[in-house]
């Protein structure tokens, strides 16, 4: 069998280890420890590319460190999350502002800026798109497990960070989901979608699959 390498060997890891979770006749077909063998593999290349550098980090300012490119893993972690959805939850908070923040960058914003892991002041990423004026958006990250929803009291808060941000718009991006209704609430339904945006995990993984669509052999930046 030929030898498989960098990407290439993520998704084979995730493809088999998806298939063995969904298909019970190919787990019965297979020796035990070639299952074990194929899930520690797994775990461990998870475990690899999660503590990758995603972004890289400029000049710091004010407000944080400026993202001036995206890297190799970032791409990884997406081919990752493609094949294997639940490995979302595997992956940290930090880690997850930083492929957030990745995220703007590579949709074409002017200034992506990741703030620090504390005293952010509830805004987890800047972004600044410049043309006939300037758009500036804030992001909140809230990377929680299913089951763990969003509440109307988040996304409250971000707009009080809204109003004195300066902001344009704001995002809430979570991993899991936002309370039911939510969307209803008197207080928030007439911010969205000109002022504000709810990305759950779903629509996260969506937009991250298509900044990465044509990109699987080429270097990010």
């Amino acid at each position: 069998m030929a030898r498989i390498k960098g990407t290439e060997k993520v998704e084979h890891l995730c493809t088999t280890c998806v298939r063995l979770e969904e298909d019970e006749e190919t787990r019965k077909e297979l020796p035990n420890y070639w299952i074990q063998r194929l899930q520690v593999q797994h775990l461990d290349r998870l475990a690899s590319v999660f503590l990758q550098t995603v972004v890289i980090q400029g000049e710091k300012t004010h407000e944080g460190r400026l993202i001036t490119e995206i890297t190799l893993p970032w791409l990884e972690i997406i081919q990752i999350l493609r094949r294997d959805p639940a490995a979302a939850y595997k992956i940290s908070p930090r880690k997850w502002e930083e492929i957030i923040a990745g995220a703007y960058k590579k949709a074409g914003f002017d200034e992506v800026i990741l703030t620090p892991s504390s005293g952010d002041y509830g805004r987890d990423i800047i972004a600044v798109k410049r043309g006939l004026g300037t758009i500036r958006i804030i992001d909140q990250v809230k990377a929680y497990k299913p089951g763990h929803l969003v509440t109307a009291d988040d996304v409250r808060a971000l707009m009080g960070v809204l109003q004195g941000g300066g902001a344009s718009k704001g995002f809430l991006t979570t991993t899991s989901d936002f309370a039911p209704r939510l969307r209803e609430d008197p207080l928030i339904m007439p911010f969205m979608p000109a002022r504000l945006e709810l990305i759950n995990g779903r629509m996260l993984l969506d937009r991250l699959k298509e900044l990465a669509e044509g990109e699987e052999d080429t270097t990010l930046k």
